[in-house]
């Protein structure tokens, strides 16, 4: 059979060979190749495919927040990830400017660098945020997913599903070999970006749309530490009038590696069509951005995109699930696409893991739309918000449609007026620059997602009330359904983040000196329902010491009470007090959690010399034993 792919004749030899897996993933970008590295963590058999010849090729998502940083540091790579990335405190210091070199209208100290926002990020979480550009993240995913157990295939592709009620049988394509053959897997992930095969082949809901603006990248190395040294940030945003291509009227230099490797990110008009772009039009547009006529730059590559407003209502159909840029596709604004990305694998993977183990009934995988289709609702809605605020910033400038380029550069100037007309734009300026904060330092949307499904169990107390602004600020509690606070406990020789004891393989019960019952209560559940739970004993008389008093302020339950963890570190349930059977009262908990009836027993282990809940470990650099 011969096909058409990108006008490229291709032969493909129908094959009857049938590969069986547990999970069949479709893309390796940070969705994919997460979900993989999830999965084998957990000891899941899965095979991973891509048809593409290796990783991603350009920078594209770049900002890693803390929520995603506490996923890396739970499956152990979260050192890897730091010694490629670009440090916390080097990110922050964004500049506005009419270019580079020229002048700054405003600075915002962003992603928690302000000293008055700061202690926000360090309280919340053992993980600080920094910059890896996908190019050097990817790898990592896809190596230490493919060391503990994943069946990488490149140059492979997704072509066709069939499911029915015990599997899907899906054909693909070795791009190398022309031949076709059958992956029969129990679960289908479709992680294949933005205009996803498998979403259109489920007919997954979407509401809003595609392309409704257009962008181009430009890639350059060129030697800025002079011009940006004193100012770290990894963004420079440029309100500059007019360009030779189309451009209009805003740029985005993007710093990949300090100093001397960035991206550009410049708009055009998408209802003219996308323009052509010379490799001296783009040393151009990058002359113009940096402010320095002759810059000595060499231009690596130039793409164009769509900017996206568009998401899914429901992300799973039977057995097949939607993840990343296949069920919430938006501008980069904010800085939420691939951490959404990876977050959504991390809730779906332990879900697969309990029912392929038989420790849950299938119900539990609904919950991972009803769970995670409201977070892609509101980051494609938040990502496109923060995109038209720079509108305000604009129109304090006094920019307007149809102002010639020698116009545009006197309503810029004229924020320099020494009147009182001047004064007046100076306060607007101060005050479109103050609302960029629920683009840069939205600490509320990367970590305060609240969960509601039957894999919660919901209490008579209702939300935690948030004193501020729920969206720039977060807010720590217990409440069914929101993520473990963080607060360091220990001993007098070390020192661990809550999350450090909550294991991914695991559920895990927090309680205090008086609620020890719980223990023996954790182990009665676990061997009735055959699920790991692990227990801490927070207190004085134990290797779990409350060191700051933290914990005490932030529990949300009495001494004796007991917060059950679940694998992905977000609240299933929690007790005030200790009862008087807490044992039946995790059983019944667990079991609601799990979709179960609490009579029955054992599910099947990982492994035959584990525990059930236990996935095959592994050492620092990733490879099982």
């Amino acid at each position: 059979m011969v096909i058409f792919n990108d006008g490229v004749a291709e032969t493909r030899t129908p094959d009857s060979q049938v590969v069986d897996t547990d999970v069949l993933i479709v893309g390796s970008g940070p969705a994919g190749a997460s979900a993989a590295l999830f999965l084998s963590t957990l000891g899941v058999d899965n095979i991973m495919i891509t048809k593409y010849r290796w990783t991603a090729n350009t920078p594209r998502a770049h900002i890693t927040n803390q929520r995603t940083m506490e996923i890396f540091r739970d499956v152990e790579i979260e050192d890897q990830v730091l010694a490629e990335a670009t440090p916390h405190h080097m990110i922050g210091d964004t500049v506005f400017c009419t270019s580079i070199a020229g002048d700054e209208i405003g600075r915002i100290l962003t992603w928690g660098n302000h000293p008055a926002r700061h202690a926000d990020y360090e309280l919340a979480s053992p993980s600080l945020n920094c910059d890896i550009p996908q190019t050097y993240l990817e790898p990592i995913l896809v190596k230490n997913a493919t060391m503990r157990g994943t069946q990488t295939q490149f140059s492979t592709e997704y072509l066709s599903h069939v499911q029915d009620a015990d599997g899907v049988d899906v054909r693909v394509f070795n791009r190398l070999t022309g031949s076709e053959y059958t992956i029969r897997t129990k679960f289908l992930i479709g992680a294949d970006g933005a205009r996803s095969k498998v979403a259109s082949d489920i007919d997954l809901p979407l509401e809003g749309e595609m392309d409704i603006a257009g962008s181009m990248n430009i890639t350059f190395k060129a030697d800025l530490a002079k011009l940006v040294g004193h100012r770290p940030s990894v963004l420079y945003w440029v309100v500059q009038p007019g360009s030779n291509i189309g451009g209009i009227g805003a740029g985005l230099v993007r710093m990949i590696r300090p100093w001397d490797e960035w991206l550009i990110v410049w708009g055009f008009d998408i209802s003219q069509g996308p323009p052509e772009v010379t490799e001296a039009d783009a040393l151009q547009v990058v002359r113009n951005l940096i402010g320095v006529p002759d810059l000595d730059a060499e231009i690596t590559g130039t793409s164009l995109w769509g900017n996206n407003e568009q998401y899914a209502t429901h992300l799973q159909s039977g057995r097949v699930f939607c993840a990343g840029d296949a069920v919430h596709k938006h501008p980069p604004s904010n800085g939420l696409g691939s951490n959404t990305s990876i977050q959504d694998s991390y809730n779906l993977a332990w879900k697969i893991a309990a029912v392929v183990y038989g420790q849950a009934d299938d119900s539990l995988l609904e919950t991972y739309s009803v769970e995670r289709a409201p977070v892609a609702k509101q980051i494609v809605t938040r990502a496109n918000q923060s995109g038209r605020e720079f509108g305000k910033l604009f129109e304090a400038l006094g920019l307007e449609p149809g102002q010639s380029e020698d116009e545009m550069h006197a309503a810029i100037a004229s924020r320099k007026d020494n009147s009182v007309e001047g004064a007046r734009k100076r306060t607007k300026v101060r005050e479109a620059m103050e609302l960029k904060n629920y683009e840069f330092n939205a600490h509320g949307v990367e970590l305060g997602q609240r969960y509601a499904s039957t894999a919660v169990v919901s209490d008579e107390r209702g939300p935690t009330p948030n004193p501020r602004d729920p969206e720039l600020y977060y807010e720590a509690s217990t409440d069914p359904g929101v993520r473990l606070p963080h607060v360091w406990v220990g001993d007098s020789r070390d020192k661990h983040s809550t999350h450090d004891l909550a294991d991914y393989s695991r559920f895990t019960v927090f309680t205090g000196t008086t609620g020890s019952a719980w223990e023996d209560a954790a182990r009665e559940v676990s061997d009735h329902l055959g699920v790991g739970i692990d227990t801490v004993v927070i207190g004085p008389d134990r290797d779990t010491t409350d060191l700051y008093f933290d914990w005490d302020r932030v529990r949300g339950i009495a001494e004796d009470g007991a917060i059950l963890v679940r694998p992905d570190k977000h609240i299933a349930w929690r007790i005030q007090t200790l009862p008087e059977n807490p044992a039946a009262e995790l059983r019944n908990a667990l079991s609601s959690v799990l979709g179960r009836d609490s009579g029955l027993t054992v599910g099947r282990a990982p492994s035959e010399d584990s525990h059930p809940a236990h996935a095959p470990s592994h050492d620092k650099e990733g490879a099982r034993s």
